[in-house]
């Protein structure tokens, strides 16, 4: 009886389970026709674009160094995991994976983790602004960033995109993804009439795109942080978008021309931005607005049949602020070693405590990073002291990933 049992599982077992699934590496001097091992790499657009050997439950490690190609500076995935055993794309432990240029999510692709990689355009911005629109002629530099557009319920964690021309593009017929714990900056450029290019733009029919514990900060007045817009035609449904930290430029916007339903935004950071529920549709149906924190900005909700609105915290400019501090750690869900953290610095001491628990234990060693210099020096360093930590603080606010020292 116990050998059926045991044959039975493993029938049923998933390859990953079994221990199955197989490690490939690609590298930026790989080549297609290698075997894909760490020490003959395939090149990354084959082994990305479904032209290799990479079943469900599969590891793609990228060592090493920048990818960089043009003029088709995107390179396209199409790749299919499984709920089960989905497809990781990483860079190889303990090295920087670097994308210059970007990456397009095409159908097939389903269940793929890319994670960890740092995506950007070397190429420098124009020295004057350009050409006034969303697609100027005189604008040559490459576009960058992540572009999904027909992959099915794909997660993209912990991703550093800067000095794209826009961050992250996620359309309609990317279903179900997950945009979690990404560093996006210093995107975008400027026209003679504003400031162009989004940190996320996106748009939504079917399924929920998740955004959450992001951090977020736009280069120009007239670019957004959150622009989740369309117009008449375009659908902005379902959307579930919590814990990101958005600052500096760059209003947060959900909404268009065609009345939104299942909007749900909760636990969102923001400083010196405004948060914008609702465009110019003639009515929305309904949305939930929850335990936001709003400083130097306004919270706008308009048109909206049924709105759940509770635990908000808006401080407009020159308004009075609460004594104190107010500080939040945000754990990241698919690291352990990594948080973000919030501090609301009303009195504008130079340091700060902050409650670190359960992140860390008591005489665990810790990093502060800049979010926008993550390769750079740790701005302080410390360990966990009855349950706090010690956070050197410039102004009324600032943000920070917090890392263990393992």
């Amino acid at each position: 009886m116990r050998g059926w049992i045991a044959l039975l599982l493993f029938f049923v077992a998933s390859p990953a389970q079994l221990g199955l699934a197989d490690q490939w590496y690609a590298g930026p001097n790989g080549k297609p026709t290698n075997p894909g091992t760490k020490e003959s790499p395939w090149d990354i657009a084959s082994a990305l674009g479904g032209q290799q050997k990479v079943s469900a439950g599969d590891t793609i490690y990228l060592l090493g160094g920048t990818y960089k190609r043009r003029p088709q500076e995107l390179y396209e995935i199409r790749l299919a995991g499984t709920a089960e055993n989905p497809i990781h794309i990483q860079p190889a432990l303990g090295e920087r994976a670097r994308i210059d240029g970007g990456l397009s999510v095409q159908s097939p692709s389903a269940h793929v983790w890319i994670r960890g990689l740092e995506i950007f355009v070397s190429e420098p911005q124009p020295e004057k602004p350009v050409s006034p629109g969303s697609n100027p002629e005189d604008l040559k530099r490459p576009w960058g960033g992540l572009h999904t557009y027909g992959g099915k319920n794909c997660k993209y964690i912990n991703l550093i995109i800067h000095n794209c021309n826009q961050g992250i593009s996620c359309w309609q017929g990317e279903i179900d993804p997950e945009i979690y714990g990404c560093i996006i900056y210093d995107n975008g450029w400027l026209g003679t009439d504003r400031g162009h290019g989004h940190c996320i733009y996106t748009q939504n029919k079917d399924g929920v795109k998740t955004i959450s514990n992001c951090i977020m900060s736009c280069l120009y007045d007239g670019t957004y942080t959150m622009h989740a817009y369309g117009s008449e035609r375009a659908y902005v449904d379902n959307y579930l978008v919590e814990q990101n930290v958005c600052y500096g430029r760059g209003p947060f916007l959900i909404g268009g021309g065609r009345p939104s339903h299942g909007i749900r935004v909760l636990e969102n950071y923001l400083y010196d931005v405004t948060m914008r529920i609702g465009y110019n549709a003639p009515y929305n149906e309904n949305c939930e607005v929850r335990d936001n924190v709003i400083v130097n900005g306004e919270l706008d909700i308009s048109k909206y049949k049924q709105v759940v609105q509770s635990g908000n915290l808006i401080i407009k400019k020159g308004e009075k602020r609460p004594a104190g501090t107010k500080s939040v750690l945000l754990p990241n869900r698919f690291d352990r070693n990594r948080a973000h953290l919030v501090i609301y610095n009303w009195d504008k001491a130079e340091k700060v405590e902050v409650k670190a628990e359960p992140f860390l234990a008591d005489g665990e060693s810790y990093r502060l990073m800049d979010p926008q210099d993550w390769f750079g020096q740790a701005v302080a360093r410390g360990k966990c002291r009855a349950g706090t930590i010690t956070v050197p603080v410039k102004g009324e606010f600032a943000v920070f990933v917090v890392l263990k020292d393992n």
